[in-house]
């Protein structure tokens, strides 16, 4: 019998695993610290974006995001990107391309002060408020029945909340800008409102997605998230915003078949994801029974 105590399976001596289990560790912790910074500056330009362009245009190039995975993916990886991969990105790159040229103009607000004002008209608040008694519902009454079954119900959550966090966070962020450029905002209780509620819907929203993620698959979960996520958010823009109100017909239908053109190629990304990857099967071990069968 060859030992398995301190020796590999196959009598192996790994008597001192310091030599190699440091090294090994140091390089992965130094490549998640790398990770962790780029996926910081990409949530930090991501937050700056909403200062700048109206939310109908940032959102909807999240799905860029998932465009550059699948290029590092191919090219770092090795995870081969097939024909379907290369359309579903020619598709997200087209629709983010019709939603750019045609996307309405940042409106000029001066003040955190017109963001309230905005946020508290009746189409806003009736929004806001349809949000979080769904929400309410669905925490209560359907995710401890349905939430392990039903991926729309955690989805579903995110995505309502998500909706509210983009639109405060949109706030906060013309806050800073002003801030920056020398109208401190800062001194306004509006200001300190809206970022009470993007640090509590962050939290909130993050919840639930991480336990969708740890229940459902995540090329399910993905596309489904973005869709819902994004029309909502691009609904309650619509609603607070006002972005559709200079734009003519032609212009708003341009950019909802840009819109669905990404979610289309988004789809077609994560369903088809694992077609270019070879499938790696492992050896079959028999049992004693089924040797004596075979034999």
């Amino acid at each position: 019998m060859e030992s398995v105590g301190r020796h590999g399976h196959f009598g192996v001596g790994v008597s001192e695993p310091d030599v190699w289990v440091f090294p090994v560790v140091s390089c992965a912790a130094n490549e998640l610290n790398r990770i962790q910074k780029l996926v910081i500056v990409g949530e930090v330009a991501n937050f700056a974006a909403y200062a700048f362009a109206p939310a109908i245009l940032v959102t909807p190039l999240g799905a860029l995001s998932v465009i550059v995975s699948a290029v590092l993916a191919h090219f770092v990886l090795d995870e081969k990107l097939h024909i379907f991969g290369v359309l579903g990105c020619v598709l997200c790159v087209v629709g983010s391309t019709s939603i750019v040229l045609h996307a309405p103009q940042e409106k000029n607000i001066e003040s955190v002060k017109e963001v309230w004002d905005l946020a508290t008209e009746p189409g806003f608040i009736a929004y806001s408020c349809v949000v979080i008694i769904l929400v309410i519902v669905l925490v209560i009454q359907f995710a401890p029945r349905y939430g392990r079954t039903h991926l729309i119900v955690y989805v579903g959550i995110c995505s309502l909340m998500g909706s509210l966090t983009v639109m405060a966070v949109k706030a906060v962020g013309i806050a800073l800008k002003l801030t920056f450029s020398g109208m401190n905002q800062f001194v306004y209780a509006q200001t300190w409102f809206f970022t009470v509620v993007v640090i509590t819907c962050c939290l909130f929203q993050l919840n639930y997605l991480n336990k969708a993620l740890d229940t459902f698959n995540t090329a399910v979960i993905s596309p489904v998230y973005y869709v819902m996520f994004t029309t909502l958010t691009i609904f309650a823009s619509m609603i607070m915003f006002k972005d559709w109100s200079t734009q003519n017909a032609s212009q708003i239908v341009t950019e909802l078949c840009g819109f669905i053109t990404i979610l289309s190629g988004t789809f077609l990304l994560h369903m088809t994801k694992d077609m270019g990857n070879p499938v790696t099967t492992e050896p079959t071990r028999l049992t004693e029974r089924e040797l004596s069968n075979h034999h």
